[in-house]
């Protein structure tokens, strides 16, 4: 039988990005939060001069061991699910600070399109325009709405950029300058207004300068050491949980981390939680923490999955359409874009930091005229340097043998001579991608893994192959001697590394009948449990989710503030 503790006011579910700023939030209040986490402590001492490509880039030292834990993958309903046995397509981080330690940090702001899609692509093109079976809606919340949000998670984070041209208003400009420009990045820049686009610095969490932000956190500036992604910042620059909120929230004195604990059930009663049993993955012991809240903060599949075993809220059904939990999972679309080589050229591609980079909205969201085009939305093009550490990248034409005398030539002349325009592409939900519970496969505890059903449409195709072209066209710009194009897409391949932005599963909007939180991330069928993250997402942008996502649990701490002031209901 397990162990039952004392009741707190809130107990939250992972804690990472949303678990640290709804804690920082809430225990200024004077609100006991407790935060369980199933990975292990992180401090920033643990990244000096650490710089050990094998063993976090490659070897996946900060992820989760999939031995224990992983998901099932299918591309349809009618082919069995296998489990993913080794990493590839995305990454699932566990530890203090989850995936918010580990990521490059790029930090956009969705789209004001983004926020109602659907209405806003049938004013424009008719409901023609949205094909059948994908089932893009509302989100319930305006950019307008959400701006302030936006705006407070940049200046926690001291966001390094400059005014998007072709983004939503901004009350206030980024709190530090955008970093340092590359050549590389001025030829993209150069060679982008040349065709009459408009580039703009990469919004970077990685810091340009040194910062102090309004909660009193200081840090240092970024180094360029190229060792963000999939590694933890040794000199604190790269904005994470574990050196902005997380010390906010301890500091209060109501905030207790308990590390090596893992959720497996929410406790409830009718359309109310009463808290979360755990197991104390050390000693094995079984806990129940009760609480007047549960605030979900795991990352997107957990937080489906947790919900689905805890059977709260209406799972999804695909044939029917019924149903909230698991609909609408996205992914994103980044097998477009162009790899240019120059001859005469050269570039210091090994010295960079993850945010690093120039970029353009031309063609992303609706900023062009979709009317002759066989897809919505679109993609962010850009060109990044993140420092090209040496064992993982080895990039020569196409043609050269893959071994020997002239593999090896081509590697050194090509070793600071390529340049890789990327288009980051939107990932539009339909009715048959989706997260449910895998009836066959289960993890160490015994419970059932979560199951993604997902493939890429004709809608992703079609994005895939102009987008890619436009990247070409800029390289061409940029003088580069040879351009692969990248533009065709086929099936979804769970196998090589795409991109760890997985969306939607628990989606928000103004129904409950078509979402399953609301826009302060309330459930809509259990109203004390609040569910943040990219979880939320009814689609997946053109972007990097961390800014949304970041500004959606600024906007969740102050529905839960209201929540427990006004003792209880649904919030308006």
């Amino acid at each position: 039988m397990a162990r039952k503790l004392p009741k707190v006011d809130v107990v939250i579910v992972g804690v990472g990005w949303g678990g640290g700023v709804i804690a920082s939030e809430l225990t200024r209040q004077g609100l006991t939060v407790v935060g369980l986490e199933r990975g292990k402590e992180r401090k920033t001492e643990d990244y000096f001069m650490v710089h050990d490509e094998l063993r976090y880039a490659l070897r996946y030292e900060m992820m989760q061991d999939l031995s224990k834990e992983t998901i099932t993958f299918r591309s349809n309903p009618n082919v069995r699910a296998l489990p993913m046995r080794s990493y590839g397509s995305f990454l699932l981080g566990t530890g203090l600070g989850g995936s918010g330690v580990h990521w490059n940090g790029h930090t956009f702001r969705f789209l004001p399109y983004d926020f109602e899609i659907h209405s806003k692509t049938v004013e424009r093109y008719g409901q023609k325009k949205i094909p059948e079976g994908m089932t893009i809606q509302d989100w319930g919340i305006t950019y307008d709405q959400l701006e302030p949000y936006f705006d407070k998670f940049e200046r926690m984070a001291g966001i390094s950029g400059s005014e998007n041209p072709l983004g939503g208003k901004r009350s206030q400009p980024y709190p530090t300058p955008p970093m340092k420009s590359t050549p590389s990045m001025k030829m993209f820049e150069e060679a982008a207004k040349k065709l009459n686009l408009h580039p703009y610095p990469l919004p970077s969490a990685n810091l340009s300068e040194a910062y102090t932000n309004p909660d009193g956190i200081s840090r240092a500036a970024c180094q360029y050491c190229g060792y963000c992604e999939r590694f933890g910042c040794e000199y604190g620059a790269k904005a994470d949980p574990v050196v902005t909120v997380i010390p906010v929230a301890k500091k209060t004195g109501k905030f207790e981390i308990r590390t090596h604990s893992h959720v497996r059930r929410i406790l409830h009663t009718g359309n109310k939680a009463t808290g979360v049993l755990y197991t104390d993955v050390t000693t094995g012991e079984e806990i129940e923490q009760p609480a007047d809240i549960v605030v979900l903060t795991s990352y997107v599949f957990n937080n489906s999955r947790l919900l689905l075993m805890s059977k709260l809220g209406r799972p999804y059904d695909p044939t029917t359409g019924k149903g909230v939990i698991g609909k609408n999972y996205c992914y994103q679309v980044m097998k477009g874009g162009a790899t240019g080589f120059f001859e005469e050229k050269e570039f210091n591609n090994y010295a960079g930091a993850g945010s690093l980079g120039m970029v353009l909205d031309d063609y992303n969201g609706d900023n062009f005229d979709h009317s002759s085009l066989n897809f919505i939305h679109g993609a962010n093009i850009s060109v990044s340097q993140y420092g090209q550490r040496p064992i993982a990248n080895n990039t020569v034409p196409e043609g050269t043998p893959s071994w020997g005398k002239e593999f090896k030539a081509a590697s050194l002349k090509y070793a600071n001579r390529t340049i890789n325009v990327g288009a980051q592409g939107a990932s539009m939900p339909f009715r048959y991608h989706f997260l449910d519970l895998d009836p066959t496969y289960k993890d160490a505890f015994g419970d059932p893994l979560i199951r993604i059903t997902f493939d890429f449409e004709e809608q992703d195709r079609q994005l895939a192959a102009f987008l890619s072209d436009k990247c070409g066209d800029i390289l061409k710009e940029m003088g580069a001697n040879k351009i692969e194009v990248r533009g065709k897409l086929g099936p979804y391949d769970i196998t090589p590394y795409q991109s760890t932005h997985n969306t939607g599963g628990v989606i928000m909007g103004a129904s409950p009948e078509t979402s399953a939180v609301n826009n302060y991330l309330q459930m809509w069928d259990a109203e004390n449990v609040f569910v943040v993250g990219a979880s939320s997402f009814a689609h997946n942008s053109g972007y990097n989710p961390t800014g949304t996502m970041g500004a959606l649990s600024y906007r969740a701490a102050e529905g839960i503030l209201k929540y427990r002031q006004s003792g209880g209901g649904m919030l308006v």
